[in-house]
């Protein structure tokens, strides 16, 4: 090559300007939150011009300059609930965003009984792939990946629901998503991110952690098992970071378990990272998750504890608890196989919380206050409006005792939303418990069919053993 060439070739090469890129969150497929400003953004050269036109309207946006930081971003507007539509993206070079949806969008996140999907063996999915074609359910399943600081990008892609792409995705996000859909009639777009055997910390930005000594300490007993990471933040700034700029309507949570070694932390960790949740993404979204569910833990008591400062939690400013404690039909599997009806439960705490779609049921009764009566303890129960009903001849899991803290099987009478329990073994009681164990199911229901949630009413200490 000739000098003269070599230079020229240079000159350009110093001055051509780089393509546009989109993270991959944005893409083909997608599903944007209806009528909202939304976030799009990326990176291309400094200085140089990017216009955004969305076919739903047609409107070309006024450009915006790529940072020297070689990041650009801006606010588009999306309407009702459609599509398909299309949004182009000119800079240097021109994207073309086909296929775009608008709807609703919800993150499912958690370990492994929200990652569980048909690659799995679950029979719910099984019988879901001949009939799963649904243009507008999308998914995008985010890459388990891990990092030490917040990243900018994350792996996935969004795929139609189709029989193919419903096999490796997340059972309760689905069922979740199609429920939704058929109620709303609205296009569903499900983010997940999901690692089985992950503890909350590692969900958690670690500046939370790190400045807070009872988390620091809490956080400490959560050890490595080659299988997944146990540092506070690494997979939130992988796999949750990324896509906070992503206008969502929600979050569904399915985790706890591997909790159950600092379960007297859970309460606190868990409001920390839903907060940081809402922070990063600047929205006091919804919170729905899974109470988890009965198993036999090594340690007496961890899961009772978990589950206890689980339901502490859902008194937490826009947080639902779905209860599950009758969906087990195997106590010593920590993975139960019916997701169809966890997905049904937290469908309807979205649609009746969040979107008031009246006529929705979805609050579990819930312990509500309590007195003694002589040799009875009379417990009031909330969310019970047509009152509650007891499937069996007696209950299961409920047992009082008295001030020598001894716990005796109870019998109960119910009345409305009332329970008189009592035991001959204890003729003055003091406290009463329900399910406040690691196996118990009950048998206690709201007339609804929604089961009663685990409760004692004393604050005696209880240690894992």
């Amino acid at each position: 090559m000739k000098y003269g060439s070599f230079i020229i070739l240079l000159f350009i090469s110093l001055y051509a300007k780089s393509n546009i890129r989109l993270p991959d969150v944005i893409n083909n497929n997608m599903v944007l939150q209806q009528q909202s400003e939304v976030k799009l953004w990326g990176w291309g050269e400094p200085n140089e011009k990017v216009a955004v036109t969305t076919s739903w309207d047609n409107k070309t946006y006024a450009p915006v300059t790529v940072s020297g930081n070689a990041e650009w971003e801006l606010k588009i507007k999306t309407p009702a609930a459609g599509g398909p539509y299309k949004i182009t993206l000119a800079a240097n070079n021109k994207i073309l965003l086909s296929n775009v949806m608008i709807g609703e969008v919800w993150v499912c996140s958690g370990q492994s009984n929200m990652e569980m999907c048909g690659n799995w063996g679950l029979q719910d999915i099984k019988q879901e792939l001949p009939v799963a074609n649904h243009a507008d359910i999308r998914f995008f399943k985010i890459a388990k990946a891990t990092a030490s600081f917040p990243q900018k990008n994350c792996t996935g892609n969004w795929d139609i629901c189709d029989s193919n792409t419903l096999k490796e995705f997340s059972a309760v996000a689905y069922f979740f998503g199609k429920h939704l859909q058929q109620k709303m009639n609205v296009p569903i777009g499900l983010i997940e991110a999901a690692w089985g055997g992950t503890s909350a910390e590692v969900w958690t930005p670690d500046s939370i952690i790190q400045r807070d000594t009872f988390l620091q300490q809490a956080s400490a007993k959560i050890a490595a098992n080659g299988q997944c990471p146990n540092l506070p933040g690494y997979a939130y700034n992988a796999m949750i970071a990324p896509i906070t700029n992503f206008s969502v309507a929600g979050t569904i949570w399915y985790q706890g378990e591997n909790n159950t070694i600092n379960a007297y932390a859970y309460k606190h960790l868990f409001t920390s990272m839903i907060d940081a949740w809402r922070r990063r993404w600047n929205n006091n979204m919804p919170f729905y998750f899974v109470q988890i569910a009965p198993f036999s833990y090594a340690l007496k008591n961890t899961g009772a504890l978990l589950r206890e400062a689980q339901s502490e939690t859902s008194n937490y400013t826009n947080v639902g608890m779905v209860v599950i404690n009758d969906l087990v039909s195997d106590v010593h599997n920590v993975h139960p196989s019916d997701k169809h009806n966890v997905g049904l439960r937290l469908a309807n705490w979205a649609l009746g919380d969040h979107y008031n779609i009246s006529g929705t049921v979805y609050k579990s009764p819930v312990l509500k206050d309590f007195h003694i009566n002589q040799n009875k303890i009379i417990i009031t129960i909330d969310n019970a409006p047509n009152g509650l009903k007891l499937k069996g001849k007696k209950a299961t899991g409920l047992f009082v005792a008295g001030a020598d803290s001894i716990f005796y099987p109870a019998e109960v009478v119910i009345k409305k939303n009332i329970l008189e329990v009592w035991s001959k073994k204890v003729s003055k009681p003091i406290a009463a418990r329900y399910c406040f164990s690691d196996t118990a199911t009950g048998n206690i229901f709201s007339e609804e069919e929604l089961p009663l949630a685990p409760f004692r009413t004393d604050k005696w200490p209880v240690k894992a053993e």
